[in-house]
């Protein structure tokens, strides 16, 4: 195991229990190092014709050479059976008192940690509809409930971070909407009017396409900020349904719709195909292939859009899901489109926990494939 997958409890309780391991071991020496001297100053040793002193009063033996080394042999065996009985005896009491030190490490570790582990779920259940939850940690004023307290205040800032962006994109959405709706309303009327020079006509046509372009713009631009968000409605939806209602608007593609469950949003999964359709249409060629494909692999539902056009260089393909971005220039300037296509398919599918990937196909088009978790 990498000493980076270690978990901070893990290397906690090995710090605890080699701690009472070096400490059972010391214990060990030092309590061998006394016993030994004790044991060599109590049993005296024995010469020819000195008196033996035991645990009474000194009595006076006789002892020859051979008593003499009897003595001493009884001795040395004596000490050194004290000797391994304590060194073994030891040795287990330092072995069971270092398990017993891990487990109650592993305990220890359990308990210091215990506040990190409710931070660390809090964090992973919170989204953007739920930065409302605080951890609220109780206990001493230490470095662990500073540390969530300053998470609690970094959580009230982004709530009201993400709830002032909810009321701009409601408000853009109002005051950005209705001028240009109603400078349409008035372009139309008057160019009912029969009476209206051709050149001025041109003008009025001219800026009925511009008001167009604009209102395409700021309609994308607010799906794209919408997209971006955490979704609060998942429901079951099967992408091959969605797909055969996006299918209406391009009769000419060509369709394999197999079943594709997810959970997720049904208006901006099926505006995602939309868009992919839309895209796959616009920048066509003469031989006009648009072909849609759902279904499911091994890593989870799969929409696919391929369709003919131009040879997309294969470092480029990957850019045209940047905002604004188009194979000729960066910037807006076509009725075609706004160049947000893609990008709103991408941040949907984010959104959704997916992934969004083009392939530019030999003969020249886009491959385009939108992978998503599928549903139980």
């Amino acid at each position: 195991m990498s000493a980076r997958r270690i978990s901070v409890r893990l290397r906690l309780t090995l710090v605890y229990g080699s701690l009472f391991f070096a400490a059972g071991v010391i214990l060990v020496l030092v309590n061998y190092f006394f016993v030994e001297r004790v044991i060599s100053q109590t049993v005296l040793t024995a010469k020819p014709g000195t008196m033996f002193r035991s645990d009474g009063p000194a009595i006076p033996i006789p002892l020859d050479a051979d008593a003499v080394r009897a003595v001493a042999v009884t001795k040395e065996t004596y000490r050194e059976n004290v000797m391994t009985s304590m060194f073994r005896w030891s040795l287990a009491a330092v072995v069971i008192v270092g398990c017993v030190g891990l487990v109650i490490g592993w305990i220890v570790a359990r308990r210091a940690l215990a506040p990190l582990h409710t931070m660390t779920e809090t964090a992973r259940r919170l989204s953007e509809s739920t930065l409302h939850r605080r951890i609220a940690l109780d206990g001493p004023h230490d470095e662990l409930r500073e540390l969530a307290d300053t998470f609690d205040s970094m959580l009230g800032r982004l709530d009201r971070a993400f709830d002032s962006q909810r009321r701009f994109v409601a408000n853009a959405s109002h005051e950005l909407r209705t001028p240009l709706a109603i400078d349409r309303a008035l372009l139309q009327v008057s160019m009912t009017d029969p009476e209206l020079p051709r050149p001025v006509r041109r003008v009025g046509a001219e800026l009925l396409e511009s008001n167009t372009r604009q209102q395409r713009l700021i309609e994308g631009l607010l799906l794209l900020a919408q997209s971006e968000r955490e979704l609060t409605d998942r429901r079951p939806v099967d992408l091959a349904e969605l797909a055969g209602s996006a299918l209406t608007s391009v009769p000419e593609a060509v369709a394999d719709l197999r079943p594709a469950r997810v959970e997720g949003d049904p208006v901006l999964l099926e505006r995602m195909i939309g868009n992919l359709l839309d895209n796959a249409v616009k920048y066509n060629d003469e031989r006009g292939l648009v072909v849609l494909r759902t279904g499911r692999d091994r890593r989870g539902s799969v929409v696919t859009v391929e369709n003919t056009g131009r040879v997309v260089p294969g470092g480029r393909a990957d850019d045209l899901f940047e905002p604004f971005r188009r194979l000729d220039r960066d910037r807006t300037g076509s009725a075609a489109g706004a160049g947000l296509g893609l990008s709103i398919v991408r941040a949907i599918a984010q959104a959704h926990r997916g992934s969004a990937e083009a392939r530019p196909r030999p003969d020249g088009g886009l491959q385009v494939t939108v992978r998503l978790p599928s549903a139980p």
